[in-house]
């Protein structure tokens, strides 16, 4: 791999492989050998076209929502935007993108204590260093869909 990749590239190729399996701690390097490139590719394909992803994410869960109501934990029941990421609407780059907006992330890990948003936690501020963007373009695009959605 190293022939083949520059020092960046194989830090992302990893990064690639990590972000596309369920559980990063039980991957195989098997499953990496046998699929790690196509989910490098994958993965390249959605940082290319992160800003149209997010837009129709966002579009797609916040439709006929109370925003604020997608954020709000009610005992110790997830909030609707981690519902929405476990239901595979939302992806992970995404929610990183919303909590770099918001900074939602920080209270939700004050008010739950459960392993599913403890292991989602860990992986948005895992994978928050690799998100690069401009925030005020997704801050913009945000409020556009939230301002005219309502």
């Amino acid at each position: 791999m190293s022939r083949q990749k520059d020092d960046s590239e194989v830090i992302e190729f990893f990064v690639s492989n990590f972000v596309s399996c369920d559980d990063p701690q039980s991957l195989w390097i098997g499953e990496i050998v046998r699929n790690g490139e196509q989910n490098y590719t994958d993965w390249k394909r959605r940082l290319q076209s992160l800003s149209y992803t997010f837009k129709s994410e966002i579009e797609n869960v916040f439709s006929d929502k109370d925003f604020d109501g997608m954020f709000k934990i009610e005992g110790t029941r997830h909030p609707q935007i981690v519902k929405e990421h476990l239901a595979k609407n939302l992806s992970l780059e995404s929610l990183v993108i919303l909590n770099k907006i918001l900074g939602f992330k920080k209270q939700f890990d004050s008010k739950l204590d459960d392993p599913v948003w403890k292991f989602l936690s860990m992986r948005i501020d895992k994978y928050d260093s690799f998100i690069h963007i401009d925030i005020f373009k997704y801050r913009n695009i945000l409020k556009e869909i939230i301002t005219n959605g309502n």
